[in-house]
């Protein structure tokens, strides 16, 4: 599907896109992939790394600017949304700001999208959207909302939007195996609570399930990838063996466990061998075998949550990953 097309990833400069433009490139050879962020900086260090591959763009531009999001649309195929205020204390502090970007710009790149014509539109969203205490959760629930019912709102349109979940990527800048190897040295790591999980997912991972979104789609699916847990106790001691553990409490807006799937949507979730697809509850899309396809109904009142999780991943994988993977733990 992918192949000799165009496609354009919004904040195509962080972490997911730092992953989906090698990755993609190798496996499908599109015509063009296109690069949309607003870090003229760290777009020029890509081009530092891509910039004589012909099939490779930086566009500047903000999904907050309307206009200049329905340029940068002209001719492509396939979105990827992957733009967003991302940092939960960030959101909390700047509120005004986090709804421009993740619910304002959620809007403008649906209306860039079916008015100029674009095929497909994978957004991607997180475990704070499922049951929000957070405005990042929050705005990134609006956001699912938005792309959901834009497939109603594209009318006459083809364009079709759906939507990727998953929590905190393994090794990404801000997240908890690079913080503890940055502070192992002290002998002391902090743990805001010794009951916290966390789901387990690899960038590698996530780009996987944007191309089986793009695949698979219909409009206005969920996708929840199955993927391990692990407690943040046993990734301290595989970090620092030998550390001393302070226990600082859980930061605002921060939960204990982490939720993809909430016992409120299991009466229109479906279990796929690797996945689990969340189908809408409008226009009765979720009785829909066309979406559906192969899936089974979860059981009533499931619900997917890092504690609950059947799949755990041990210690001596978690540091077989990071043995594999330490060039690029932090960088991205």
């Amino acid at each position: 599907m992918l192949s000799n097309s165009i496609i354009l990833i919004t904040g195509g400069t962080g972490s997911f896109g730092n992953a989906f433009l090698p990755m993609t490139l190798m496996r499908f050879n599109p015509k063009k992939i296109i690069v949309f962020s607003r870090d003229e900086m760290k777009q020029w260090e890509m081009a530092k790394t891509y910039g004589s591959d012909p099939r490779v763009r930086f566009f500047i531009g903000d999904v907050r600017d309307r206009e200049r999001l329905y340029r940068a649309f002209d001719g492509v195929d396939y979105v990827v949304h992957a733009a967003a205020t991302k940092i939960v204390p960030t959101a909390e502090y700047n509120p005004f700001e986090c709804i421009k970007t993740n619910v304002t710009g959620a809007m403008n790149v649906i209306d860039a999208a079916i008015d100029k014509g674009v095929r497909a539109v994978v957004a991607l969203s997180t475990d704070k959207a499922s049951a929000p205490i957070n405005l990042y959760g929050a705005s990134k629930l609006a956001s699912d909302k938005l792309f959901v019912a834009g497939n109603s709102y594209s009318g006459e349109h083809k364009t079709r939007f759906s939507v990727v979940r998953y929590g905190n990527v393994m090794g990404s800048r801000g997240s908890v195996i690079p913080f503890f190897m940055s502070v192992r040295d002290k002998g002391i790591l902090p743990i805001t609570d010794p009951r916290m999980t966390r789901f387990m997912i690899s960038l590698e991972q996530g780009v996987e399930l944007v191309w089986h979104a793009f695949e698979d789609m219909v409009g206005g699916e969920v996708y929840v990838k199955k993927i391990p847990s692990m407690k943040v106790t046993d990734i301290a001691r595989v970090i620092a063996p030998d550390a001393k553990h302070e226990i600082v409490g859980i930061r605002p807006g921060e939960k204990l466990h982490e939720q993809m799937i909430g016992a409120e949507d299991a009466s229109h979730t479906y279990e796929y061998d690797s996945y689990y697809k969340v189908l809408p509850a409008i226009n009765n899309w979720s009785a829909d075998s066309k979406r559906i396809k192969n899936g089974k109904a979860v059981a009533e009142a499931f619900s997917y949550t890092s504690d609950g999780n059947p799949d755990w991943m041990t210690p001596d994988s978690l540091a077989r990953w990071i043995d594999q993977n330490r060039s690029k733990i932090g960088a991205i």
